[in-house]
């Protein structure tokens, strides 16, 4: 049985089961998917001492919408800054129904053994910030907002997950 999980950079800087979740943040918890998902992230960002995300039912709209997208075509690649209204943007694959929503998120997350403090792009311990940038989109302080979906393809589960404001700027402090 072929098991793959794969996950692309975020782009804000530069350059079917379908599950999304149209909640507010205050009533994530009502959602366990939202809720499991938004924790995932705060989690991380309370590590570094940033405030939490909200929840934004719009960003999990627009993600589903990219993610059915991506199922569609059977490939990961990322929308345009047009089409995701310049919200920044993560996205995972894997082979369906074999990884859990909160091992999605620690695809991310695991770059954080890449990650040093500084100025972006020049963070990560590789000298290639595209080794951290999901996390740091993650962890980005200036980022309110985040919304994901999970859509199941043929054979594969797509995640994209949507922030706002982006991240990922260059010359801007990260950590």
């Amino acid at each position: 049985m072929r098991r793959t999980a794969i996950f692309a950079i975020t782009t804000a800087t530069l350059a079917a089961i379908s599950v999304a979740i149209p909640v507010g943040a205050q009533h994530a918890e009502k959602h366990p998917l939202a809720a499991t998902l938004l924790i995932k992230h705060n989690q991380a960002r309370a590590q570094v001492g940033v405030p939490n995300l909200k929840w934004s039912p719009r960003l999990a709209a627009e993600a589903r919408v990219w993610a059915r997208q991506m199922a569609r075509d059977d490939r990961m690649y990322h929308s345009t800054r047009d089409q995701r209204r310049n919200a920044g943007e993560n996205l995972w694959r894997g082979t369906s129904g074999y990884y859990r929503p909160e091992d999605m998120i620690d695809a991310f997350l695991s770059e954080r053994a890449m990650f040093r403090a500084g100025t972006f792009p020049e963070v990560s311990t590789t000298g290639n910030w595209a080794d951290v940038a999901h996390y740091t989109q993650i962890i980005w302080a200036g980022t309110d907002e985040v919304g994901c979906a999970i859509v199941t393809g043929k054979r594969d589960d797509f995640l994209a997950c949507r922030y706002w404001p982006s991240g990922n700027w260059i010359g801007q402090p990260v950590g």
